[in-house]
């Protein structure tokens, strides 16, 4: 009944979730082309994670050189093809960031019958998206980040703040 969907909603609210291992969380980010986290998101369990990419690129903040905003916009996303709803691609059109994302055999084939034309895809781009996996590897260095020692949400976003600090300072 209604107890129940209020506990979860306040697991969800501390970032848990359900998954096959019981309570856990997962983190959802955002890197720069020289592999430095610029944001992250933590939420509960098995989220999608195209459903929590507008409120990763939402936190991106980049401060310039000088005085000042920071930049809130990359100037590119380059994703697989996980991230290719047309949901999140209308989104980044809005924003005016341009994407590098496969599109699934399902959407072309909808294309193809629709007579609209593909999407633009970049080869050499997308080669490079591998610099999110490596920034996900140096953060996992930490073995409370990799074994996810810290069972608290809280904690472990901490933990990954730290860690994305120092990456920072490192390079």
């Amino acid at each position: 009944g209604p107890p129940a969907r209020g506990r979860k909603r306040g697991l969800e609210e501390r970032g848990l979730g359900r998954s096959r291992g019981g309570l856990t969380s997962k983190v959802h980010l955002a890197c720069d082309g020289a592999g430095r986290p610029l944001a992250f998101l933590l939420s509960g369990g098995n989220r999608n994670d195209c459903t929590q990419a507008e409120a990763v690129i939402g936190r991106i903040r980049v401060a310039g050189p000088g005085a000042g905003r920071p930049r809130t916009r990359p100037d590119r996303v380059v994703a697989d093809k996980g991230y290719s709803a047309r949901a999140f691609r209308a989104y980044l059109r809005r924003r005016g960031i341009k994407a590098t994302i496969p599109e699934r055999t399902d959407q072309l084939a909808g294309r193809r019958r629709r007579r609209e034309r593909p999407c633009g895809f970049d080869r050499a781009t997308y080669r490079r998206r591998n610099v999110v996996e490596r920034c996900f590897h140096r953060l996992k260095q930490w073995r409370g980040i990799a074994t996810r020692y810290d069972k608290r949400p809280d904690r472990y976003l901490a933990a990954i703040t730290l860690a994305s600090t120092l990456i920072w300072l490192d390079t």
